[in-house]
């Protein structure tokens, strides 16, 4: 890792750690607040009542203040990519509170992810771009990922009830939560110049609805299906749409220079991705195993109408 990555770097890192202690904190909030059928709102506004939910989100309200602070000195590729290691933080986490062994697959699998991702970064060599997109970049933007997010929300509508509506879900999420932190290092940007700024900016309503949204559909996507659907999808998509974005909105770049090396880096991305995919995999069937086995705990207010409630 390059010296000007490393304070980005442990920032990122810092942020996956917060990230990780709230997902555990608050990993089966979506399933204890009510076993009935409920919409997307309806769901996110029972769970900002839920007290474990709350006490996990201190974790990811921490991360994204980390984020912030390294994307002021970093990429949001270098950023982004690191933010999968909320994975290998969860997973030891996870394991102390709920005594449940740490398999050698999951052991293998991380490892692996480790290696790749150092090795991905020191390939790469992500070089940071503009803090601020240019508005008709934004606006392609717009016109591309609103309807294409639009689209997975009715499909999983339509496929409600199968492993295919918890990945479109997740992978609305994951997108929002990916537009959430590249229009954060704009926001960092904005401050600097003066916090009052900030209601006079079109990136400001923007980020919050991302974040909002994000949230949303995570929880939605938790319920949708099995966590082996779900956790995966939101992990691998929120830095896939967050490297397209920031090359294509802020002109981040990487440091390749020939055929070998863009090959070497294609291989080195995609094992990265199949790690993360067996990794979140491996924690969500965890996850279920241990739901099925406990006892259904609630916070109050928890109880709901039993009949479906649409939003």
């Amino acid at each position: 890792m390059l010296k000007q990555e490393i304070i980005p770097g442990i920032l990122a890192l810092l942020a996956a750690l917060s990230a990780a202690i709230g997902s555990v904190v608050r990993q089966r909030s979506a399933h204890t607040v009510t076993e009935g059928e409920v919409g997307h709102l309806t769901l996110f506004s029972m769970l900002v009542r839920n007290r474990r939910w709350w006490m996990g989100g201190l974790g990811d309200v921490a991360s994204y203040i980390f984020i912030a602070i390294a994307l002021d000195y970093g990429s949001v590729m270098l950023v982004t990519c690191l933010q999968v290691t909320v994975l290998l933080f969860a997973m030891p986490i996870y394991a102390r509170v709920t005594n449940h062994p740490i398999t050698r697959s999951e052991w293998v699998w991380a490892v692996v992810l480790a290696a790749a991702l150092a090795l991905l970064i020191k390939v790469g060599d992500p070089t940071a771009g503009e803090k601020r997109g240019a508005v008709g970049d934004w606006l392609i933007v717009a016109m591309v990922m609103g309807p294409a997010l639009v689209l997975c929300v009715l499909g999983a509508r339509i496929l409600k009830g199968r492993p295919a509506s918890a990945v479109l879900l997740g992978a609305v999420s994951g997108s929002s939560l990916a537009l959430f932190v590249v229009l954060t290092k704009g926001i960092t940007q904005v401050i600097h110049h003066g916090g009052h700024h900030l209601l006079h900016t079109w990136e400001f309503p923007v980020w919050i609805l991302a974040g909002v949204s994000g949230m949303i559909f995570q929880q939605s996507a938790f319920r949708a299906g099995s966590l082996t659907a779900s956790l995966p999808t939101i992990t691998v998509a929120k830095p896939i749409v967050a490297v397209i974005l920031g090359i294509a909105v802020l002109k981040e770049s990487l440091q390749l220079e020939s055929g070998p090396e863009w090959a070497l880096l294609l291989a080195i991305t995609v094992l990265v991705i199949v790690s993360t995919v067996m990794l979140a995999r491996g924690e969500a069937a965890t996850i279920v195993e241990d739901e099925e086995h406990a006892a259904p705990v609630t916070d109050e207010p928890d109880k709901v109408p039993s009949e479906p409630v649409s939003d």
